[in-house]
């Protein structure tokens, strides 16, 4: 008698693959929750969002990380792991869930946007009057400072090698905004290295600002790395007075 070829699933039989049972729940790839409801933990703070809000924005590192092959690693307890600052995750939510921006915090998370590639609320953010300054007013003009960044890391230098047992550093800065003000300046840094004495020199600038508005530049961005620093004219009798505006001290107090 003819037998019709025997269709179940033979475990010995190689290349043999189980059908579907009943109720059996679709396979998914290992990283992507089955539930549309996730549990994040972002540097230690825990959220809890959907899928589909965080793949919103296609093309954004956070629907890259949500994908169907998922980059995000999982803490102790199984949640979504970003290892990112967790205070400014919330506002990056909201704005997915219903655009809306934030209030507080906003270079914060102009960071955290730019980071996870929001491009609609990074354009949003810099549009606002906080960003605008600092990216198109401020940040422009000390483009135009030759040197800034490195002078910067050189002041820092400068005063950490002075701070063993004392209590403040001070280092020497010459400001000079044109050309006319380094042809001046030129003798008196000639007498200043006689004296071997260090000198950060700043400028010359092809900008509007003036030397008063660099000085406060480098003493936000010195206190933006932590350090107590303020300026002051410098006031030694080795210059003649016709030098005072372009000469002063900064002051690193250390306790």
């Amino acid at each position: 008698m003819h037998r019709e070829p025997d269709v179940g699933f033979d475990p010995g039989s190689p290349g043999s693959r189980p059908g579907p049972k009943a109720g059996a729940k679709p396979l998914r790839h290992p990283g992507i929750p089955a539930s549309p409801v996730v549990e994040l933990n972002v540097g230690g703070e825990l959220y809890t969002t959907t899928v589909g809000t965080l793949r919103k924005l296609p093309g954004s590192k956070l629907a890259e990380m949500f994908s169907s092959s998922p980059k995000a690693c999982t803490d102790a307890e199984g949640r979504l792991f970003i290892d990112r600052p967790g205070t400014y995750f919330g506002p990056i939510l909201d704005y997915l869930r219903s655009e809306r921006l934030p209030t507080h915090h906003i270079l914060e998370v102009y960071r955290e946007a730019q980071f996870y590639e929001i491009k609609p609320l990074v354009k949003l953010l810099e549009d606002m009057p906080q960003i605008f300054g600092e990216q198109v007013a401020r940040k422009q003009f000390l483009l135009r400072v030759p040197g800034y960044s490195e002078n910067l890391e050189l002041m820092v230098h400068l005063a950490r090698a002075e701070a063993v047992a004392a209590r403040s550093s001070a280092v020497l800065v010459c400001a000079m905004r044109s050309e006319e003000d380094a042809a001046l300046c030129a003798d008196a840094l000639r007498i200043l290295e006689g004296e071997k004495r260090s000198v950060v020199k700043f400028g010359p600038w092809k900008a509007a600002p003036q030397v008063k508005d660099l000085l406060d530049c480098v003493k936000m961005d010195i206190e933006a790395r932590g350090y107590q620093v303020y300026y002051e004219q410098y006031s030694e009798r080795t210059l003649r007075a016709k030098y005072l505006n372009y000469f002063y001290t900064f002051i690193f107090s250390w306790w």
